[in-house]
């Protein structure tokens, strides 16, 4: 326990085969072998072989957060080069068909294969995971609640799965759509205390369904081996930078919800439904979503919501000393996510008369470039001056 919102990210990429372009459904053990003398404790395997996920140790800075993760990516990338492998950082995998797919040999991932049945094959899907410390962890459940009005907007920015078993979805963020098959997951239940999920909690565990609070997938939790707010919304971003500038804001949410404990605390069960539209609005439309304001009885466009949120949050991220990472929000708007991205890519690839599958691949290859490329010029700049 720090007491300074320490912050730390997990994210989950596809291993894919760079003759094919699709995933391996196999994890090569040579390659995660070295993968793993490279990053000891800070790589893992996944429920399916064909994902490969890295954690963070905790930071004091996003720009600390931002060297880690740039880092694993390059050595993950670089690994899987050496095999004639690549990563994806995509929510989805525009290629991978989940009939193929294969389990990792874990005792835990057997046990919810047996739970989930066909589920589990079907959960071909890659997220980023954000850790923030809280100053008292006794307050999660109660900042969890308040924090649910903003989760669509997180999910927003970071869409980066429009594709789904070699189509086009019509959802730039599909991701969630799979996801909330299992059971436990999408928007938390309107616990305010501790002591209400607790009991939610004693009684699962009770009654046999389920080992821990680590069974429970909401899209933000109370983290079970951490001191930490969860956030598990989110795509992972194929870019570096948006991965970031998500993480940034949401490190100044927490902060902020928590020295000000009455906004949101009188949420009811209409502002959880509206929350609910408003969630699938974001993985509907993405960086286009316009979101429903309970208040104005309107739907705003989201560059509205998103100059309110930063206005909101300036003062903590002055204090984080984080302005530039989540002012970022503004160019992933301008530019679209990497759901627009792909998007872009695969409809120039058809313009171009080739087939479907050629267009799909085209969208993979520029997943694994952009995937390994870390920062961008102008941010690795701002760090090496200190501007960030």
């Amino acid at each position: 326990m720090s007491g300074n919102y320490q912050i730390g990210i997990e994210e989950e990429y596809f291993v894919v085969d760079t003759r094919t372009r699709n995933v391996r459904t196999t994890m090569p053990k040579k390659f995660f072998r070295s993968c793993k003398v490279r990053l000891q404790n800070h790589v893992t395997n996944e429920m399916l072989q064909s994902q490969i996920e890295v954690m963070s140790w905790p930071c004091n800075t996003v720009a600390e957060v931002c060297q880690q993760v740039a880092h694993f990516r390059s050595v993950v990338g670089g690994e899987a080069e050496r095999f004639g492998l690549g990563i994806v950082a995509a929510g989805t995998h525009p290629l991978a068909m989940w009939r193929e797919q294969e389990q990792t040999a874990k005792a835990r991932y057997s046990e919810v294969m047996s739970d989930i049945q066909m589920l589990g094959l079907r959960n071909m899907l890659c997220g980023m995971h954000v850790h923030v410390e809280l100053p008292d962890p006794t307050r999660r459940v109660e900042v969890m609640y308040r924090a649910i009005p903003f989760l669509p907007l997180l999910l927003a920015l970071s869409t980066s799965s429009p594709f789904w078993q070699g189509h086009r979805t019509g959802l730039l963020g599909y991701r969630l759509a799979a996801y909330d098959e299992l059971p436990r997951t999408g928007l938390p239940e309107l616990f305010k205390t501790a002591a209400e999920y607790g009991s939610y909690l004693e009684t699962l565990v009770g009654a046999g369904v389920i080992k821990d609070s680590s069974y429970i997938w909401w899209a933000i939790r109370p983290s079970l081996r951490h001191p930490t707010l969860e956030l598990r919304v989110a795509d992972v971003c194929t870019r570096v930078e948006d991965a970031i500038c998500i993480a940034a804001i949401y490190r100044c949410l927490v902060r902020h919800l928590f020295e000000h404990p009455e906004l949101n605390a009188d949420m009811d069960v209409v502002d959880r439904a509206l929350c609910e539209e408003n969630k699938w609005r974001a993985q509907r439309y993405g960086t286009a979503a316009t979101f429903i304001d309970r208040r104005l009885m309107t739907a705003k466009p989201i560059e509205s919501a998103v100059g309110d949120l930063l206005r909101m949050l300036a003062g903590d991220a002055e204090a984080f000393g984080c302005a530039t990472e989540i002012h970022h929000a503004t160019k992933i708007l301008k530019r679209g996510s990497s759901a627009n991205e792909q998007i872009r890519v695969y409809a120039r690839a058809r313009i171009a008369g080739h087939s479907r599958i050629k267009a799909l691949r085209d969208v993979v290859d520029w997943l694994c470039r952009t995937t390994t490329e870390g920062c961008d010029p102008i941010w690795s700049a701002q760090q090496a001056t200190g501007e960030v």
